[in-house]
């Protein structure tokens, strides 16, 4: 009797479900957490500027800040993921992040929402039971709503990239707030500055995704009025933002030449930035909206506050 030899078939394993550590990784690289470089440094501009006129203490108060920075648009980002995970799957640029890709589910990110939103509100609770200022703590709840509104506005719409600008605007006045307890033109002037500056960059990276935006019904300036002409007001609101930042260098005795060094390299930057993207070659867009943009706000908080500290 011959004898064959036989072949043992494994049965498939199961998948194994990521660990929280990678939940957490995912999540983090998802809503880039390295992008709060374009807010956190106009914050801590504005908290020195607002610190140098009451004094007092310092590092618990700017510790405070960024705790509020990082959690505040960690909740927002998520926000942005949950609401628009339909129009992320349909479009080929967004359909891999981690909610329409299936790698992070719904009720995952609502949890980093909610516990980030508690770690918010203890930080802005910090101010009043360890400083007396009860302000961050009584606007927490409408700052959180605002910055979570964002991405409802492209539904209807096409002044959603100022809308978000407004979003990134609040972090030089709520660090003001935060620091002296009142508001003063500084933190306003420069808020509007970054607002400014958030809807020009934003409309220029809103044109990777024109196509889209047009069958799917987004509301955006690239998709009303096409890519050159949104182009060209990204190039009008960005000569807005300059005008602004030379204007808060002249209304603040707190800033000099530094700063305006900063504003210079601020504008050329942008001026660059403008040159390397094309209505017919949009390949420059990651550069100019991630790297110059960062270095923008580094640059600009930077020189700001050593000439805020060394005059």
């Amino acid at each position: 009797m011959s004898s064959f030899p036989t072949t043992t078939i494994e049965p498939p394993q199961p998948a194994v479900a990521p660990s929280l550590f990678e939940k957490l990784q995912t999540f983090a690289a998802d809503i880039k957490v390295s992008h709060t470089v374009f807010a956190m440094p106009w914050a801590i501009l504005s908290a020195i500027m607002a610190w140098d006129l009451v004094r007092g203490p310092l590092a618990g108060k700017l510790g405070l800040v960024v705790a509020c920075m990082v959690t505040a648009r960690t909740v927002a980002m998520s926000a942005n993921r949950l609401l628009d995970a339909a129009i992320d799957a349909k479009n080929p640029r967004t359909a891999r992040r981690a909610v329409p890709s299936g790698r992070l589910s719904r009720s995952f990110v609502t949890a980093a929402l909610i516990a980030c939103a508690a770690i918010f509100v203890a930080a802005t609770a910090g101010f009043w039971f360890l400083y007396a200022n009860p302000w961050p703590l009584l606007l927490s709840i409408p700052v959180l709503a605002f910055l979570s509104a964002y991405p409802l506005l492209k539904r209807f719409t096409r002044l959603c990239h100022y809308y978000l600008g407004a979003a990134l605007a609040l972090a030089p006045v709520c660090a003001w707030i935060a620091i002296a307890g009142t508001i003063a033109w500084p933190p306003a002037i420069m808020a509007v500055a970054v607002l400014a500056w958030t809807a020009g960059f934003d409309i220029i990276y809103a044109c990777q995704d024109y196509d889209c935006d047009v069958r799917d019904g987004v509301h955006s300036v690239p998709a009303k009025l096409g890519i050159a002409r949104a182009l060209w007001v990204a190039r009008l609101t960005h000569v807005v933002c300059f005008a602004l930042l030379v204007t808060l260098g002249i209304v603040s005795p707190q800033l000099d030449v530094p700063y305006f060094i900063g504003v210079a390299c601020a504008g050329l930057l942008l001026v660059v930035e403008h040159t390397i993207v094309k209505p017919d070659d949009l390949s420059k867009v990651g550069l100019a909206f991630f790297t110059i943009n960062g270095i923008v706000s580094l640059l600009m908080g930077t020189l700001g506050v050593i000439d805020v500290l060394v005059r």
